[in-house]
């Protein structure tokens, strides 16, 4: 019985040789064609630098160079301000009387926005107008009797004294009674209130704010380097976050003679008129100084630089086709680049549309497609 069974298990392994042997070369005599076809096909690739088998030029689009006015300018950020600003406060301590103004309202120059309690200060003001005519009197009937030898000269120069010391009381008291009325300083627009009537103010206390926003100011800072191009009413255009696509302009007003040693950065005022009233103190802004100007810049898309390592190249259409440039960037512009060197008014500049780009590849230019309108 164990010489059957080890004759049944030789058997066995020398079926499974046989049919592993067979697997194996069947699939190299298939492995030979398919080798055979990929050379075939590799011999039908298209020569170095070539266009692919069957295809033509490929189309591009072109922008052809032309002069434009180019403006060069330094860039900051900065923060609005009131042309003037006062947040009003009494001088002496009182009640509040009466409001005459609305929150967020504009006032005028002499408006009485506040007044306080001034029952006291109206009397001691009658008080000393009504001394000082008594003085008055006294004194003309003084100089009567001095023409008629009744009265010593030194009685009538007391006489006038005493005008002269009740009329400085009678100011004093007109004085006392004005503070009790808190007035606008200037044309402008008060902001929110935090106070109401019959409540006690201490002097000093915040009462409300005035801002003239007829006209803005702006501060911003820039690197030290600048300073020789900076100059007293030189334009600038302001914009804003908070309203994008408004565009304000405006000029330098003054130039802080004296540089930030710790940033090494001068500080610079500008101002620009609001006159819709749309930008407010405080915003954030962006600030554009314009500090020469260009009229013979070329300028292309953006899409048409190529970077490459270091260097920026553009693709220009010489006798159909490509010609590869190498280019110096200048300014950038709403998504336009001036182009300082190696081209030159009238070049065809590619933008799009090119599959394959490299130097000497064959080229046709196609109109550029215009976006359909945005729907409302």
């Amino acid at each position: 019985m164990k010489n059957r069974a080890v004759t049944f298990v030789s058997l066995a392994g020398l079926v499974v040789v046989c049919a592993l042997a067979y697997y194996l070369v069947g699939r190299g005599s298939n492995a030979e064609p398919a080798l055979a076809n990929a050379a075939k096909q590799d011999t039908k690739a298209p020569p170095k630098g070539g266009a692919p088998a069957g295809l033509g030029p490929s189309p591009v689009e072109v922008v052809d160079l032309k002069a434009s006015v180019v403006q060069e300018d330094l860039q900051a950020v900065g923060a609005l301000g009131s042309n003037e600003s006062v947040m009003m406060r009494p001088e002496v301590p009182g009640r509040v009387a009466s409001i005459g103004f609305r929150d967020g309202q504009p006032v005028k120059r002499g408006q009485v926005l506040v007044q306080l309690d001034a029952a006291l200060n109206e009397a001691e003001v009658a008080q000393a107008r009504a001394e000082l005519d008594l003085a008055q009197s006294n004194l003309k009937r003084t100089a009567d009797l001095a023409s008629k030898n009744f009265v010593s000269g030194s009685a009538q120069e007391t006489a006038a004294s005493n005008v002269e010391v009740l009329a400085a009381r009678l100011k004093l008291a007109e004085a006392r009674l004005a503070k009790m009325r808190i007035q606008a300083p200037f044309d402008g627009v008060v902001g929110i209130r935090n106070i109401s009537v019959g409540d006690y103010v201490k002097d000093g206390a915040d009462l409300i704010n005035i801002e003239d926003i007829g006209i803005l100011k702006v501060d911003f800072r820039l690197p030290e380097r600048y300073l020789q191009q900076m100059r007293a009413g030189q334009a600038v255009e302001v914009t804003a976050d908070a309203l994008p696509g408004n565009r304000y302009r405006g000029a330098i007003e003054a130039i802080n003679p004296r540089v930030d040693a710790n940033g090494r950065s001068i500080e610079v005022r500008a101002r620009l008129s609001n006159s819709d009233g749309r930008l407010r103190p405080g915003m954030f802004a962006r600030v554009r100084v314009i500090v020469g100007e260009r009229t013979n810049a070329l300028l292309v898309p953006e899409e048409a630089i190529v970077p490459l390592g270091d260097d920026f190249f553009v693709y220009t259409v010489v006798d159909g086709k490509a010609n590869r440039i190498r280019v110096k960037l200048g300014v950038r512009r709403d998504a336009q680049v001036e182009l300082l060197d190696g081209v030159k008014p009238g070049d065809k500049v590619v933008t799009a549309g090119m599959r394959v780009q490299r130097d000497g590849q064959p080229v046709r230019i196609v109109e550029r497609a215009i976006a359909p309108p945005k729907k409302s």
